[in-house]
């Protein structure tokens, strides 16, 4: 996708993109974390440690765009061995089906969507979703 307006969103801010990626490598949380990688050059992809996760799960990533005009995209996956999948995603850009900051509900971040609402703040934002995420990856344990 080219860095110029995508859908009303504007163009990807690289630099909010870098700082991401940095601070999600510095979290145990993560084996690995990409910074704009060749098969998707307008997201950080960071692939959680499977050590969190029953071994029944054989990938869990985030997936993270973010636009110059602050709009974001935030997509959580697990990845079954059994070929199922969990996924949700958090979305704040313009649409026609939700107010312009929604979540889109597992297990499959499909629409209708949840309304919902978020700081601007891009560490604000990440530092939230980060949090539900541990929620449900502690929730395994219990």
């Amino acid at each position: 996708m080219p860095e110029g307006d995508t859908d009303g969103v504007g163009g990807i801010d690289s630099d909010v993109l870098e700082r991401i990626g940095r601070r999600l490598r510095g979290s145990t949380r993560f084996e690995a974390v990409e910074y704009r990688p060749e098969y998707a050059p307008n997201v950080v992809v960071a692939e959680y440690a499977l050590g969190y996760f029953p071994a029944a799960i054989e990938r869990a990533y985030l997936r993270i765009r973010w636009f110059k005009t602050d709009d974001f995209n935030v997509h959580y996956s697990e990845q079954y061995r059994d070929g199922n999948s969990w996924e949700c995603r958090w979305d704040c850009h313009p649409n026609s089906h939700n107010d312009r900051v929604h979540f889109h509900p597992p297990p499959d971040a499909m629409t209708p969507d949840q309304d919902m609402e978020f700081e601007s703040d891009w560490r604000t934002v990440i530092s939230d979703i980060l949090s539900e995420l541990d929620e449900r990856i502690q929730a395994f344990w219990e």
